[in-house]
């Protein structure tokens, strides 16, 4: 049994460390600011998840304060995301020129200036 955990907790550690480094890659490929929060947040959080988790099951000792970690990764970084796409879109922050669609410029509490 412990070996099977042992393969596992390193299969996710592999697949943590993998996540993490295409978010890394798309950081730095991604044209614009939304773009790059796209990849710096739904890969980095499934990315440390991922390894986090296998490092918890690796050491059982740390697997409490590793849930922990997960809960408040999972609870913080989409809002941080979401705060700084924001604030770069009421700054004036240019969307790319291949982007298509801007869903947030029918919408008045996206626009610069008032309260939302």
């Amino acid at each position: 049994m412990n070996l099977l955990l042992q393969g596992v907790a390193g299969t996710l550690i592999l697949i943590g460390s993998l996540f993490l480094f295409l978010g890394a890659l798309g950081v730095y490929r991604f044209p614009d600011v939304y773009n790059r929060l796209q990849a710096g947040t739904k890969s980095t959080t499934l990315g440390a998840l991922s390894l986090i988790l296998g490092v918890g099951l690796a050491e059982p000792a740390w697997l409490p304060k590793a849930l922990v970690l997960m809960l408040f990764i999972l609870l913080t970084n989409p809002v941080s995301s979401h705060a700084i796409g924001r604030a770069s879109y009421k700054s004036g922050y240019p969307l790319w020129e291949g982007s298509i669609v801007d869903h947030c410029q029918e919408h008045d509490a996206c626009k610069g200036g008032g309260e939302a």
